[in-house]
């Protein structure tokens, strides 16, 4: 999986616009950051706005000005994925064409009777699908497009956590492209919008590594470059979960960014200095490309 570079380091940070950051998200966005400025990169920000039910009203500017609170400002203009359907009609439509991609007729009534076999996508909330559609729809109509996963296990190496791999037809199954409400599915929308930002390397908390077996299989799919991964730790909630909107995590207190940077990089093992947060930014970079890993 090795990485083109001949064009230079592009990272990203790409929040979903549910709600206000929080000290979890901060922590994703300072590490991509870092990262960026380490290797002399860009660092892009993108607004992950598809799933229009749980977007909140005016929750997208909030994040941008969350972020230039903090000295977190994109290296070229925002993106939001809302605008980007287009593209992803044209992915799925290859991916048909080459016989990638299929209709399911399956709702989730349908699939609440499938084996759970995995606890990995139980606890992501999601089903094992048993292929149930795989070769026709029967009499069903046609709800949602899958992608058709081969058997076997895909191998990549995270740049924190070391070798990986997944099984993904065991663990997953044939997953969603486009859902049967007609949203784009994360899976697909993250991978084109990666490949159209020449991303090199994706920095992204740990909650989102079992995603990746998924994305490679689209990439390769695709014919799109695989960027290099580092998932990040996770800021934890007082019941020991991952620190989430949905947890009723609050909304970053930003009244002294300075003290809230100060916390997102002490999780990441970062100890900058500086009173001001500009110079304690600067020292960070510096922490960073001395601690970890850019190879």
């Amino acid at each position: 999986m090795a990485v083109d570079r001949a064009g230079g380091y592009v990272g990203r940070f790409a929040p979903t616009p549910s709600g206000w950051l929080h000290a979890g998200s901060l922590v994703a966005a300072l590490a991509s950051w870092l990262d960026a400025r380490a290797h002399d990169g860009r660092w892009l920000v993108r607004i992950d706005d598809l799933d229009t039910p749980r977007n909140a009203a005016g929750a997208a500017e909030a994040i941008l000005a969350q972020l230039a609170r903090c000295g977190l400002v994109a290296d070229g203009p925002v993106v939001l994925q809302s605008a980007r359907t287009a593209r992803y009609e044209a992915a799925l439509q290859r991916l048909v064409a080459q016989g990638d991609a299929y209709p399911c007729g399956c709702s989730r009534r349908d699939l609440g009777t499938a084996p759970r076999l995995a606890d990995e996508a139980e606890t992501a909330g999601e089903l094992v699908y048993p292929g149930t559609c795989r070769h026709g729809l029967g009499s069903k109509p046609a709800r949602s497009w899958r992608l058709r996963v081969p058997g076997g296990t895909l191998h990549w190496t995270d740049r924190r956590l070391g070798a990986q791999q997944q099984d993904v037809a065991r663990d997953v199954g044939d997953f969603v492209l486009k859902r049967a409400d007609g949203i784009w599915a994360y899976q697909l929308a993250v991978v084109v919008d990666d490949a159209d930002a020449g991303i090199t390397d994706v920095v992204r908390g740990e909650d989102l590594a079992s995603n990746t077996a998924r994305q490679v299989l689209l990439q390769q799919r695709l014919g799109l470059r695989t960027p290099r991964y580092l998932h990040t730790p996770l800021v934890l909630a007082s019941d020991g979960r991952k620190l989430s909107k949905q947890n009723g995590a609050v909304p970053l207190d930003l009244s002294a960014p300075l003290v809230a940077l100060q916390a997102a990089g002490s999780v990441l093992g970062i100890q900058g200095k500086g009173t001001q947060v500009a110079g304690w930014l600067a020292a960070a970079v510096a922490a960073w490309r001395a601690n970890v890993s850019l190879a």
